[in-house]
């Protein structure tokens, strides 16, 4: 996270895309970039996407790190905690058509909270494939109830058919990345403030003590 001067106004961020294979997460960093479809990846391959665009009439420099078919456990959890690391938010992709992506969203938020050691990281939900009704096994209660349990906003969605969709899921995780820039700032600003009281108390208690001397 970085600010643009004296405004203080988040000029990028860091998004990561989280899930199983095959839930979309490829797609959907396409889609977003150019509004465009493309079904076939190379899905071995973690990529990081750069693009700038305009949330809320504001400019925002964004990295989108695809980070491929990375699990929570085994080899690849070290290279995963430190795509999490880099992350200012996240983005928790299941397909609807695939229970196992939708069980494995409560561990990564986990693994979200633990490797930044902190709750309310800016984090965002999104079931895909809901085209693909007749092949459905997680339903959307589930999806909201899990959303809500772990206090994430929830998005239901085909990449395949509407770019509009991705874009405001995406644009929701900006908005809640630079929330928590904002509630950063203000944190600092309180603890410079305080820092400073405690300096000047201790200044006046010497020159005190000086003066009764």
């Amino acid at each position: 996270m970085t600010d643009s001067g004296p405004s203080r106004k988040m000029s990028r961020a860091k998004l990561v895309i989280l899930g199983r294979d095959n839930c979309g997460k490829t797609a959907l960093c396409v889609r977003f970039i150019t509004k465009r479809f493309i079904g076939e990846y190379d899905h071995k391959k973690e990529v990081t996407y750069r693009c700038r665009k305009t949330v809320d009439k504001e400019t925002i420099d964004l990295e989108i790190l695809d980070t491929a078919n990375k699990e929570c456990v085994g080899s690849a959890a070290p290279s995963l905690e430190s795509s999490i690391k880099w992350g200012d938010g996240f983005l928790i992709l299941y397909s609807i058509t695939d229970r196992s992506s939708f069980e494995s969203v409560s561990h990564l938020k986990r693994l979200i909270d633990h490797v930044k050691q902190t709750l309310g990281i800016p984090t965002v939900i999104v079931a895909n494939k809901c085209d693909m009704e007749n092949g459905r096994v997680v339903r959307t209660e589930e999806g909201k109830a899990l959303a809500s349990d772990l206090r994430c906003s929830f998005f239901e969605l085909s990449v395949a058919e509407c770019s509009v969709a991705v874009e405001l899921a995406v644009e929701k995780l900006v908005r809640e990345v630079r929330l928590e820039y904002q509630r950063h700032l203000l944190a600092m600003d309180k603890r410079s403030r305080m820092l400073q009281m405690r300096h000047a108390l201790s200044r006046k208690l010497t020159r005190s003590k000086t003066m009764q001397w």
